[in-house]
């Protein structure tokens, strides 16, 4: 399986990287860095937190069984 963005290479990420920066401008591009980091964090932490919780829910049930 290929990432999704592994096709974009040379002049393809430099045009949308410029599109992004059209779109959004410069002054914008910190906080939407700065955000998109956020959420990723926040993603990781809450799929750690749901994968220790599975974790404790099975762990109860072997210890019923």
């Amino acid at each position: 399986m290929t990432p999704i963005l592994g096709e974009i290479i040379g002049w393809e990420a430099l045009l949308v990287l410029g599109l992004i920066a059209l779109l959004f401008g410069s002054s914008q591009l910190p906080k939407l860095a700065r955000s998109i980091g956020q959420a990723s964090k926040e993603l990781k932490r809450g799929l750690h937190e749901e994968g220790d919780e599975t974790d404790a829910k099975e762990d109860a049930k072997e210890k019923d069984a």
